[in-house]
């Protein structure tokens, strides 16, 4: 999980705390079926019943099983609110470049079929 920010670092616009979105998978496919429905290189669409509103910045981190267990983790912005199936689009705003790396991977691997192309 991130901490916040120490208080010289917090100057930069962002008046509100973010809320963390945290989950571990025991697959990739239980990834994708359960939480994302759908994963690319500028964001996520995340399953939830209560969706946050449209702005709300998050810190998220999914934790899932490749050839080892992987962690992605990086702050992102909800953009859209979906109601069926329930949910919101969280566009990346900051992701290490091994996130990126990781989040790359899962896009080629044949157990995906290399898709992954839409966007939060």
């Amino acid at each position: 999980m991130m901490s916040k920010k120490p208080e010289a670092e917090s100057d930069d616009q962002r008046t509100s705390e973010r809320v963390t979105i945290n989950k571990e998978f025991e697959s990739f496919d239980a990834f994708i079926q359960e939480y994302v429905t759908n994963i690319s290189r500028s964001g996520v669409f995340v399953k939830s019943k209560q969706p946050l509103p449209v702005g709300t910045r998050v810190n998220l981190k999914f934790t899932v099983i490749m050839d080892d267990i992987e962690t992605i983790e990086g702050i992102g912005e909800v953009v859209r609110v979906q109601h069926d199936p329930s949910g919101m689009g969280v566009v990346f705003r900051e992701l290490s470049q091994y996130s990126q790396h990781l989040i790359e991977r899962l896009l080629t691997s044949p157990m995906t079929g290399g898709g992954g192309n839409e966007s939060a």
